[in-house]
Order: structure tokens, then sequence, then C-alpha cells
């Protein structure tokens, strides 16, 4: 498989003092399915029915891409990518079933298993890569391809571990190339004039943020089945498992399942898909995925991350439904505490996803909670994402300038970056931030205890069994 590799370190050892984003990228380069999407990227991956895409860039100016993983959320984003102006040279599914419709949109890209073959017979060809695997092969393709000097789109979250998320920055880093996650963009008008609003003061000092997901969409809180299924020979069920721990292969769940009728699905969405693991369920595996928070909590962080210039948490709780050590619950609620910033006061964000909700704010009145948001509360007034919700106060800042960049969006940032432009909103030093903050979401699940974090350092001070959440354990022959 992979050539061995020195172990990473999480982190050098370095003075005890606040990490700052610029210190984290400085100590980051040295360290050795298809979703419905809030927003603008929701509304971009919706169009999965086009039958023909017609790009506006010249042809010259194209870039050429090679993607890995195109049978589901896959499919509809090359399609944004291509719109955007790249050419779809080369696809690599391990499931040629799951990923037809993509080898039939694009007859002329030539067609792969292993994206490691991609990669070398491609070398010559392709400028970027597209990642759309499921979490746990996030990091080993990212890697890969980084290491030909490829320019990387990955999809949310970076990685599954924040040992990977590390190593695959700093790789980015030394490669010097475009990289861009698929959170929600921070650069849509939405996202820029929230931050113009909380920076402009319009709602006081911001020392809480409540941010909701009706996620989880697919089975959680399930233990693993028992017994084997055999393994279609459309289907490398050893190239998916990847560095994850070997296991066996199970295709469907059974009708009557208690794990398929756990799924709460919002009005008018149709039932998902009942793999076991593949396709669309990896996700509440551990082993495989990173729960409701992992798929949604990129996307929502994005903006008030940067809106109130937020970097590591130094505190982080969790409740939740039953946790098993296979799955992650059917309902979570993650409390972040995030320090003073200058003269900015502490914040406190609340993760809630399984169907659970902060308070109603005042403000709303009679209308019920959206299914999803994010809700600022601050000293003036609150905000529900970009919206002030007190008429008075809203009146008052209608007219605040728009003095953010607004831009074309993640695929059309992601296709500048690679042509030499500015860098796409959510590189991987940016949404490495965002990553680092659910996977610690995550791993305050999974022990139930209060997590202290220090961030320079990569590591819990008060809790010792926590530290091993950090690392994946690679096995099979893979490594970083």
């Amino acid at each position: 498989m992979n050539a061995p590799r020195p172990v990473l370190n999480i982190a050098p050892p370095v003075a005890d003092e606040p990490l700052s984003r610029r210190d984290f990228l400085r100590t980051a380069s040295v360290a050795g399915a298809s979703v419905a999407l809030p927003g603008s990227l929701r509304a971009a991956t919706a169009r999965a029915d086009w039958t023909s895409i017609a790009s506006t860039v010249p042809p010259a100016e194209r870039v050429v891409l090679g993607a890995v993983g195109v049978g589901g959320v896959g499919f509809s984003q090359l399609k944004e990518l291509q719109r955007a102006g790249f050419d779809i040279a080369a696809l690599c599914d391990v499931d040629e079933v799951y990923a037809k419709k993509a080898f039939d949109f694009w007859p002329q890209a030539r067609r792969y298993r292993d994206f490691r073959e991609m990669l070398e017979k491609e070398d010559q060809r392709i400028r970027a890569v597209y990642v759309g695997t499921p979490d746990h092969t996030h990091a080993i393709v990212t890697l890969a391809a980084l290491r030909k000097g490829k320019h990387v789109c990955c999809v949310k979250p970076l990685t599954r571990t924040i040992e990977e998320c590390r190593a695959v920055v700093a790789e980015a880093v030394r490669a010097g190339v475009a990289t861009q996650v698929t959170a929600s963009p921070n650069t849509s008008e939405a996202a820029c004039r929230t931050c113009e609003l909380i920076q402009a003061g319009a709602i006081g000092d911001v020392r809480e943020v409540h941010i909701w997901s009706d996620r989880p969409l697919w089975p959680q809180g399930m233990q693993r089945p028992a017994g084997e299924d055999p393994v279609p020979g459309t289907f490398d069920w050893n190239l998916w498992l990847g560095p994850a721990a070997k296991r066996p292969f199970k295709a469907r769940w059974a009708d009557d399942d208690a794990a398929v009728h756990h799924v709460k699905l919002p009005a008018g969405r149709k039932p998902g898909q009942r793999g076991v693991y593949h396709p669309w369920n990896f996700r509440g595996w551990w082993d495989f995925g990173t729960g409701a928070l992992g798929d949604m909590g990129c996307h929502f962080f994005n903006t008030p991350f940067r809106a109130l210039q937020l970097d590591h948490p130094v505190r982080i709780q969790a409740s939740s439904t039953k946790v098993t050590a296979e799955t992650a619950p059917l309902a979570s609620c993650v409390t972040y505490d995030f320090p003073a910033r200058g003269e900015r006061p502490p914040v406190r964000l609340v993760w809630y996803d399984g169907g659970l909700q902060p308070p109603p704010p005042a403000g709303i009145g009679d209308r019920p909670m959206p299914t999803d948001g994010v809700l600022y509360l601050g000293s003036r007034g609150a905000m529900l994402g970009p919206k002030i919700l007190e008429p008075t106060l809203a009146a008052k800042f209608e007219s605040l300038p728009r003095t953010l960049p607004r831009r074309g969006g993640v695929w059309e940032e992601f296709h500048q970056a690679c042509r030499g432009g500015e860098r796409a909103g959510c590189h991987f030093e940016w949404a490495a931030l965002l990553t680092e903050a659910v996977l610690l979401g995550n791993i305050a699940i999974r022990t139930g205890k209060p997590l202290a974090w220090d961030a320079r350092a990569g590591r819990f001070t008060n809790e010792e069994a926590a530290n091993p959440y950090l690392r994946a354990s690679f096995q099979n022959g893979w490594t970083l």
C-alpha cells in the first residue's frame, strides 16, 4: 500500500500561551452521498437533474480535474465544478453501480477504481482533484493528491481525526496549491451581511451562539449487525474500508430493523438508502463518519467563526442520547467555550441535533423555529442568521454599508484559486479550524466528560482517556 512515513506528532511542544489563528497555521506547516445543504450551497447542488451543463469559462482557462468518490454527493458537486470552469477528465469510485450516473454523464472521462492508479496515470493531465469519499478516507486521498502537487477540493469535514487534519494542512502548506472544503460559503451575501452587522456592533457584544440542525437523516445509535453478505463484484469492499479495521460486509438493513425506523425525515423528504454502511449511511458509524455534527457543523460554524473571529475552544462538553462504541447518538447537545479575543468577550457556542433546538428568542414572536439555523445573542439584541429580530434595531442598521467582498461561491472560488487568483474562502487552513471544532465535539460526545483543550499542545489536559480519539488507527497497510 503506502510507503511507511514517520509517525506524526499532533503538535510540537511549545510555551503555554493562547494559540492564535496565525500560530495555528505556522504549527500546522511544521507538523510532520447526496445531502441537502444550507443556503446557496443547497441551491447549487440541488440541480442534479441537469442533462447538460454549459460553462461560460473559455476552454483555455479551464482546469483539468480528476474526481474520487463520484456516486453520491460527488455527482451533483462535479456538475457545479464543471459549470465553474473545470474539465472533468477522470472519475474514480469503488462502486461502479453507484457511480454509473457519473460515468454515463461524463463518458469521455477515464474510469478508475483505485485513486492511486488514477493519480499515477493521470499525473501529467490533471491539475486538480475533487475528493467526495466517506470521511474516513478523506485524509489518505487528499494527502496523495497534495503529494502529487494537485489542487484539492474536499467535501466536509476535511478529515475524521485531528491528527489527520493537521497532517493534511501541513502538506497543503508545503505543496503551495489551491485548496477548498465544501462548507457553506463564507463569502455569500448572507454570510457577509452577518459579519458586517455583528462586527459593527448591531446587536452589541455577542456572548452566545446557538446552532441547530435537522440531522441525522441516516441511522445512528445502532449496533453492528450480525452476519455477512456476499460482496458484489462491482464493489471493492476492501478499498472502501481503506485504513479502517476490517469488518464483515453487510448490504442492507431489514425493513423492520430499528436502525431504519430511528431515522426522522423532514416532511417531503424521501427515505434514504438502506445500506448498512454504503451507500450514504457511513455517516453514523464512528469508524467511517463523524455523525450529525461532523456532517453539518462545518457548514454552520463557518460564518460564526468568521463573524466573531473565533479560533480554538478551550472547553467542550456534551450531553446526548445513548452513545455506543459503534455509532453516533440519535441526538446530542455540545457546548463550546471560547476565550476572550482582545476586547471581544468570551463566547459560548452551543450545537444541537437530532431534533433538539434552543429556546425560541423573544423576537421571533409566534413563528415556529426553523428546522436549522444560527442564533446570535448579543447585549443589545438577537440575530437569526443575518436577520436582526428586533424591528427598531433592524431598521437602524438597514443602511449599514456592505464592505465585505461577495464572491461567486464554493466552486467558482476554487476555480479562481486554481488559476492563481484569490484563495478560496474555505481553504484548508481555515477549514481546519471548523473541522477541529466538530471533531472535538464528537470526542466530548464519546467520552461524556467535560474536556479542557490545549490546541497548541494538541491534547486534552484534564482527561487523558480522551487523547487517543485525536488519532486514527490506520490499518490494512495504510499510513498518513
